[in-house]
């Protein structure tokens, strides 16, 4: 299936899930609006005379999630910081990163008409520590701003209400730093051999949505789309992000989070033959799913 076709469907499965809630014109109270949530999950396994097999293992998560919104007569600037880190160690292997994520983004908007706001904005994103293929291995896959990306966005934002906004972008650049050298020699990323950024110039879509199902459920998910007009405008590069999370008490609650990844210029190894040896690299549909049960705590 062509990634064109892929993205479509993301962009039905998203309208979809909005659509179950009514949309309606909310009036934001001007000045500040903070908050945020700190959650910080574990699992451990002890497996003793297991007939079934099996190795001990022990993970921990830790999110934040923080925000900072500001609205002052006809102007609007919303900033998100969102960090996550995890750690795994399965039986007599070596501790190796289960999740790792820097995401900042800030967007400035001025009201046009109706729910529409001209709209800047800007994001990054990378990692915080070195990550391998597996436990053991000598050469990296990414590392603290290997890869590192940079959003530069100037569109229309649609802001129905506070739980929804879809920023429509035609002006929009990408940059894709690479500081590690061997990523750097073997083109990782999409960077050219031996370079250390590429510049993309395209059209984007950053769309996010968020409710309260219930009192102690809530759901957010948000979809990035981009299109680089230089470069194979066809292939559409897709982030989508989903998390349920359900509220135990005031410092206990549970988790469930999604996510997709496609980039036409990411290569994942691919063993065609199944005999454990990579035969070549090529891009494909990348799928994180993660459920924790933990501590939290919303302010």
């Amino acid at each position: 299936m062509k990634m064109n076709k892929i993205a479509l469907l993301l962009i039905i499965c998203f309208i979809s899930t909005i659509s179950f809630a009514q949309v309606e014109a909310n009036k934001k109270e001007e000045g500040w609006k903070k908050g945020g949530l700190v959650t910080l999950n574990f699992t451990q396994v002890t497996l003793h005379n297991w007939a079934a097999g099996g190795e001990n293992s022990l993970s921990g998560v830790g999110f934040v999630n923080l925000f900072a919104n500001y609205k002052k007569n006809r102007m609007t600037w919303d900033n998100t910081i969102d960090l996550g880190y995890g750690l795994l160690k399965q039986g007599e292997g070596d501790i190796m990163k289960s999740d790792d994520k820097i995401e900042i983004s800030s967007k400035y908007g001025q009201y046009a008409f109706e729910h529409w706001y001209y709209s800047g904005l800007v994001s990054f994103k990378s990692q915080f520590a070195t990550g391998y293929q597996k436990p053991g291995d000598a050469n990296k896959i990414s590392d603290f701003m290997a890869p590192g990306y940079l959003n530069i966005a100037i569109g229309m934002d649609y802001k129905p209400n506070d739980n929804l906004t879809v920023l429509i972008s035609p002006l929009t650049g990408k940059t894709t730093f690479l500081s590690s050298p061997y990523l750097s020699s073997i083109g990782a990323y999409g960077v050219e051999p031996g370079k250390n950024i590429r510049f993309e110039f395209g059209a984007y879509i950053k769309a996010a949505y968020k409710v309260d199902i219930m009192k102690n459920i809530g759901f957010q998910t948000k979809i990035d789309l981009f299109t680089n007009y230089l470069n194979k405008p066809g292939n559409i590069d897709v982030n989508w992000e989903s998390l349920l999370s359900l509220k135990v008490n005031d410092y206990i609650s549970a988790s469930v989070f999604f996510m997709l990844i496609y980039d036409d210029d990411i290569r994942i190894p691919i063993d065609k033959d199944g005999d454990g040896i990579a035969d070549y690299n090529g891009p494909r549909t990348q799928l994180k799913e993660m459920f924790g049960l933990g501590l939290s705590y919303k302010f």
